[in-house]
């Protein structure tokens, strides 16, 4: 239950990894393995997570993006583009909708590298800004990563995140398979204030990382608790930041509302 909610129409968008070392779709092993029975791995993080967040996303429309593969119909390296294949209109209809079109684009694509984050966050961090100013607290961004979690670009990423936490957004990385997650935690911050590589802190803690394998057999509340835990806080930080004040109250949370504090 959420309690002492504020009116804010949530946004979610959705970034997958598509990069070679996730393994051949082909291949039993790769965790984008096309099973007709079953769904892979990348499925079951969509899925489990996805329903999760998508109940407090405002018009349950997900923008879904891709990185790391080669497109078509030129076949270059893309590590920014619609998985739905429209750049005009990346938006899917509910998590089922970014499902379809996850299964529908990865027999189109050669999955290659490397694994840059940056530029998904960044073009986030853009939309979220907006182009007007922000004169009240109603807009708030939800970035969800799932990626098998060995990152190229480490430092242009640590930029993009300091630069993203002035912005009304919140990044959700999901770690699946067995990697080394190092860089994950690095980023997530808990063990110490992220930096850029020039040194700028961030202004506020933006990342939450969950390890998908931690939680396979847990269950969706668990899972919820982990992934939504630091969101509230995040976004009231953002606000207090920009002194704008909450809307008003109320008393019940609904979809499209989140809370000060998770009960």
């Amino acid at each position: 239950m959420l309690t002492g909610c504020l009116m804010i129409c949530l946004f979610l968008q959705v970034a997958i990894d598509f990069t070679a070392s996730n393994g051949d779709p082909r291949n039993s092993c790769s965790l984008h393995y096309i099973n007709p029975y079953q769904p892979n791995e990348y499925l079951k993080a969509l899925i489990a997570v996805g329903e999760i967040c998508q109940d407090y996303d405002s018009d349950k429309r997900f923008s879904a993006l891709g990185f790391g593969a080669r497109i078509p119909p030129n076949y270059e390296v893309s590590h920014d583009f619609a998985i739905n294949f429209n750049p005009d209109d990346d938006e899917c209809e509910e998590i089922q909708g970014v499902v379809e079109a996850y299964q529908n684009c990865l027999p189109k694509i050669q999955l290659y590298g490397p694994t840059n984050v940056a530029p998904i966050i960044s073009r986030i961090g853009k939309q979220a800004a907006g182009k007007e100013p922000i004169k009240d607290a109603s807009k708030y961004h939800i970035l969800l990563i799932l990626t098998d979690g060995v990152v190229t670009d480490m430092a242009d990423t640590r930029e993009a995140i300091v630069r993203a936490s002035y912005q009304p957004l919140s990044i959700i990385i999901v770690g699946v398979g067995n990697a080394d997650f190092t860089d994950m935690q690095i980023l997530d911050g808990d063990d110490g204030v992220l930096r850029s590589p020039k040194g700028e802190p961030v202004l506020r803690d933006i990342v939450q990382f969950v390890p998908f394998r931690d939680f396979k057999t847990a269950s969706p509340a668990a899972l919820a608790k982990c992934v939504l835990a630091e969101v509230p806080k995040q976004v009231v930080e953002y606000f207090s930041h920009k002194a704008i004040p909450p809307m008003n109250p109320v008393l019940d949370s609904t979809p499209s509302s989140i809370a000060n504090t998770p009960d």
